[in-house]
């Protein structure tokens, strides 16, 4: 089981209900286990708050949008600590969803083809 902080589950709470437009353009394609394997949304690790969460395949992805403009520092922290605990990252920018979403489906069902143990 990941580590999390405990007050960090009401963060996500809200961050599921008030979650972008890419966030959840990307959720209707992941939800249901669409791809064949379960994907959870706002999920604490550690001290951050991830995007999306396969656990069974060791998966975050990140949606990055304005909130994560100048934020390059913290990001790489984000990053190492979440990669620490053994998971890998996909990220997407907004356009890219927005603009590509069949091809980041694509990209994230062919990471989990040539990565997943499952």
């Amino acid at each position: 089981m990941l580590p999390y902080r405990k007050d960090l589950k009401t963060i996500a709470r809200t961050l599921r209900k008030n979650a972008t437009f890419p966030e959840r353009l990307l959720w209707s394609r992941l939800r249901r286990k669409q791809l064949g394997i379960r994907f959870l949304r706002q999920r604490p690790v550690g001290d951050y708050v991830v995007d999306f969460l396969c656990p069974d395949a060791a998966l975050v992805i990140e949606v990055d949008g304005r909130s994560h403009e100048g934020q390059f520092e913290r990001d790489v922290i984000r990053q190492q600590f979440i990669e620490s605990q053994d998971l890998h990252i996909l990220r997407f920018t907004n356009d890219e969803v927005l603009k590509e979403i069949d091809a980041v489906e694509t990209r994230i069902a062919d990471w989990l083809e040539g990565n997943s143990s499952l």
